[in-house]
Parts: structure tokens; C-alpha cells; sequence
């Protein structure tokens, strides 16, 4: 598993590229890029966490995980 530090964008278990803001132990704690939303909590062991480059983190943004199918309720892009 690759190292994440507040400071670092990760994606978070619902596939939102996040700003992290702390670590501790396993559970990161991130700011939403989508909508802004806090605390978004995840475990670093279970929730499937990747590390995000500041392009993947657009790319997120705008379009959705390239290798992930979300359903329709679930999608924030158009």
C-alpha cells in the first residue's frame, strides 16, 4: 500500500478524490474535491484508498473513475 500524508489526494471509498487532511493509524480523514464535503473517513486496510496524482484527481472530477462503473444515483458528473 502506498504511503498517504495530509496533503496527498487519495481517492476515498466512494471514488471521490480527496484532499487529505490527517492520518492516523489506518483511518485517513479527507475533504471531498466533488462537493466540499468533511470529514470523509476511511480505513486505510479495508476501504480500497489510492493514491491520486493531481491529474487523476481532475480526471475524477470531471469525468469519474476511468475503471469504475457507478451507477447513475451515484455519479456526480454529466
Amino acid at each position: 500500500m502506498e504511503t498517504i500524508a495530509p496533503g496527498d489526494l487519495y481517492e476515498d471509498c466512494a471514488y471521490h478524490p480527496c484532499l487529505c487532511i490527517a492520518v492516523d493509524g489506518m483511518e485517513i480523514t479527507g475533504i471531498s474535491l466533488i462537493d466540499g464535503s468533511w470529514p470523509r473517513g476511511c480505513d486505510l486496510g479495508a476501504c480500497g484508498v489510492r493514491k491520486l496524482t493531481v491529474a487523476e484527481a481532475w480526471q475524477w472530477k470531471r469525468s469519474g473513475p476511468p475503471d469504475v462503473n457507478l451507477p447513475p444515483e451515484n455519479r456526480w458528473w454529466r
